[in-house]
C-alpha cells in the first residue's frame, strides 16, 4: 500500500479502513452503504474504489475514480468492486469486464485463490445473473480435470451399508457371494446416483438472488476483509478438483453443485455406464454356498448331489455318535445273576436272591439309558442332515426368486441410466 508517511496520510489511511470495514457491515447487513467521508489517500486503490462503489450503489457517475482505481490496482479493484455489488444485492450493475479481470484465469495445476472461489460462490447463487453463472461454466469447461469416475463416485453417493435384495434377506450367504451381491450393490448405487444428480438440478434457478445478509457461504465477505485490510486473500487455498468434489457431496448448496456437476458430467456418466454393466450381470448357472459351515454347489435345477453327499459325510464325521461306557451295565448283571444263581443253589439265601434281582434291574436300567442316548444322537445327526437338505432347497428356491428380481433389477438400471444421462446432457440451467 502506497500511502504518504506523513501523519495526516496515515490518520487519512486509518479513517479510510474504518469507514471501509463499516462499509462492509452496512452492505452484509442490509446493502445500504454510509455517507462516505471527505477523506482521499494518494496512491491507494482502495481510496476511489470505495468512492465509485458509493456512487454505483446510488446510481451515480463513477467514471472518474474507477479509472483512478483502475491505474492503482486493477485486479483488486475489479474483485473489489465485483464481490462488494454482489453482497449488497447490486451485482448485476457490474461490467463484465470487471468480472474478467477480477476472476483471472484457472487452471488444474493451480490452487483455486479465494477470490476466484468467491467470484465463483457468487455466480452459482445467481448474484450476477445468467450472465455471471455461464461465465463461470465456460471458465470451468476450459479445464479437463481428473477423469476418474470413481472419485466423483464417492462424493456424490458414498458408500453405504451392505445391501441386500429382498429375495436373500433369509440367506445372507449368498448375499455375500460377489457373483449375486455385486449387481444388487451396483444397481442401487445407480439409484442413488440418479436420485442426487436429480436432486442437484431439480432446484430452480431462475431468479434466485442472493439478498444481502443471507449468503450461505461466507468466502466472499471474508476476500472483502483480507482485501479491505490489505491482508492475505488466496488462503488457505484448494485445487480445483478438490473443489468441484466438495460441490457435490451430499449436503452441498446446489446451486454451487449443479455447475460442479456439468463440469463432472463425463466422468459420472461413465461411472453410471460401469454401474448399469454391472448390474446387468446375469445370475450365475451354479453356486458354491457354504450352509452350516459345508460348502454346496446350488443349480437352477437344485443342489448339487454330488457336493450335498459330501457334505453330509461331513456331518457324519464332526458328529460321530457318541456311544456310552457299557462295562458298568455289563458289570452288574453278571454280578446280580450270579446272586440270584447262588440264592438259588442255597434255598435259604432269600436276601442275596433279592440284591440279585436289583442288579439285574439296575444293569438292564443301564443298558436301557445307554441305547436311548444311541438313538437321541442318530436323531441328532439326521436332523441336522435333513436341515441340510431344507436349507440347500430353500436356497435354490430363492435363487429362483432372484433371478425374477434380477430382470426388475435390470430394468430400473437401463431406465436409471437413461434418466442420468438426459439429466447430464440438459446440465444446470443458466438463468
Amino acid at each position: 500500500m502506497d500511502v504518504s508517511t506523513e501523519p495526516s496520510g496515515r490518520e487519512d489511511a486509518t479513517e479510510l479502513h474504518r469507514y471501509a470495514e463499516a462499509l462492509l457491515t452496512h452492505l452484509t447487513a442490509d446493502g445500504t452503504a454510509p455517507p462516505f467521508p471527505d477523506v482521499e489517500v494518494p496512491g491507494y486503490w482502495l481510496s476511489p474504489a470505495v468512492q465509485a462503489l458509493v456512487l454505483i450503489m446510488h446510481g451515480e457517475d463513477a467514471l472518474e475514480p474507477l479509472a483512478r482505481a483502475a491505474r492503482l490496482d486493477g485486479a483488486r479493484t475489479s474483485l473489489f468492486l465485483c464481490l462488494a455489488l454482489a453482497v449488497c444485492g447490486h451485482g448485476d450493475r457490474i461490467h463484465a469486464s470487471w468480472l474478467g479481470t477480477a476472476f483471472g484465469d484457472l487452471s488444474a495445476d493451480r490452487p483455486v485463490t479465494s477470490g476466484q472461489r468467491a467470484l465463483w460462490l457468487a455466480a452459482a447463487r445467481g448474484a450476477y445473473g445468467p450472465a455471471g453463472k455461464i461465465f463461470v461454466l465456460r471458465k470451468l469447461d476450459s479445464i479437463e480435470v481428473p477423469p476418474e469416475d470413481e472419485l466423483w463416485l464417492k462424493a456424490l453417493v458414498p458408500e453405504s451399508g451392505p445391501v441386500v435384495p429382498g429375495a436373500l434377506a433369509d440367506y445372507p450367504e449368498l448375499a455375500d457371494i460377489p457373483a449375486l451381491g455385486e449387481p444388487v450393490r451396483a444397481a442401487s448405487r445407480l439409484t442413488r446416483l440418479r436420485e442426487r444428480c436429480e436432486e442437484i438440478l431439480s432446484v430452480r434457478q431462475a431468479g434466485e438472488v442472493v439478498a444481502a445478509g443471507e449468503w450461505p457461504e461466507m468466502e466472499p465477505v471474508t476476500v472483502l476483509r483480507a482485501l479491505i485490510r490489505e491482508g492475505d486473500t488466496d488462503g488457505p487455498l484448494s485445487s480445483l478438483s478438490g473443489h468441484l468434489l466438495h460441490d457435490v457431496a451430499p449436503g452441498a448448496d446446489p446451486h454451487v453443485a449443479a455447475l460442479a456437476l456439468h463440469v463432472a458430467a463425463p466422468a459420472v456418466r461413465a461411472a453410471a455406464e460401469r454401474l448399469a454393466e454391472s448390474s446387468l450381470s446375469e445370475t450365475p448357472e451354479s453356486v458354491a454356498v457354504p450352509i452350516f459351515g459345508n460348502v454346496v454347489l446350488l443349480r437352477p435345477d437344485g443342489p448339487d448331489s454330488t457336493t450335498l453327499a459330501e457334505a453330509e459325510r461331513l456331518v457324519v464325521l464332526r458328529n460321530p455318535p457318541r456311544r456310552p461306557y457299557r462295562f458298568g451295565a455289563y458289570a452288574l448283571l453278571g454280578l446280580g445273576a450270579t446272586c440270584i444263581l447262588a440264592g438259588i443253589l442255597w434255598i435259604s439265601l432269600w436276601p442275596l436272591l433279592i440284591l440279585g434281582a436289583g442288579l439285574c434291574g439296575f444293569g438292564g436300567y443301564r443298558l436301557w439309558r445307554s441305547h436311548q442316548h444311541v438313538l437321541a444322537e442318530l436323531s441328532r445327526i439326521e436332523t441336522e442332515l435333513a436341515g441340510l437338505h431344507q436349507r440347500a432347497e430353500s436356497a435354490v428356491w430363492a435363487l429362483h426368486e432372484y433371478a425374477r428380481e434380477s430382470k426388475l433389477r435390470s430394468e430400473q438400471a437401463t431406465d436409471d441410466l437413461a434418466a442420468l444421462t438426459r439429466l447430464l446432457r440438459r446440465g444446470p440451467r443458466a438463468g
